[in-house]
């Protein structure tokens, strides 16, 4: 990543991946490579993890790296942090755009569509209604006559009342947006 000192950043052997230690928020470079994305363990790691709350990425990872038993694999293409509700929109947003470059058939498209628009085949979205672009709407939402929804996510299960305004909002799961909500 571009900027490794915002994350805790892995220090691994080049030829083999063994992850020798971790450096959290470094205030120096030490590795451009940081711990995230997909983590792939044998069932023996449940013997480490003891039955209180516990931070794998704090309190297990750095024993396994200690004893040898951690490896790291670098993936090539895109990553993004989304950590963040403006992160996750660009990141959607970036997602659409893939989408429609890769498999356009995907988008929804008709009346009161604009740009990338992804609507689950659950959703009923009603009259009169301009939705995009850049959204995603899940499954079992219902979006009442005369909505606008622009750069939004809107999670499974969410009502969105009639004549209600969204632009930049994650809508969360079975919530319900009022009418004429701004």
């Amino acid at each position: 990543v571009e900027e490794p000192a915002k994350y805790g950043v892995v220090v691994c052997e080049a030829d083999t991946g063994r992850i020798c230690r971790f450096v959290e928020k470094p205030r120096v470079f030490v590795s451009n490579k940081i711990n995230a994305g997909l983590y792939i363990f044998s069932p023996g790691i449940l013997q480490r993890i003891q039955l209180r709350p516990t931070s794998i990425e704090k309190e297990i990872f750095p024993a396994m790296a200690q004893d040898g038993q951690l490896y790291a694999m670098e993936l090539q293409g895109f990553w993004m942090d989304i950590g963040q509700p403006k992160d996750f929109l660009t990141g959607m947003c970036m997602y659409l755009q893939a989408l429609r470059a890769q498999h356009p058939e995907k988008l929804h498209s008709g009346p009161g569509v604009v740009g990338n628009v992804l609507v689950d085949s659950s959703a009923k979205i009603g009259a009169n209604c301009v939705i995009g672009p850049n959204v995603t709407i899940g499954a079992g939402v219902v979006v009442e006559d005369g909505v606008r929804i622009k750069r939004c996510t809107v999670l499974k299960g969410a009502r969105i009342r009639s004549h209600s305004w969204l632009e930049s909002c994650i809508v969360g799961w079975s919530c319900s947006v009022g009418q004429w909500v701004r």
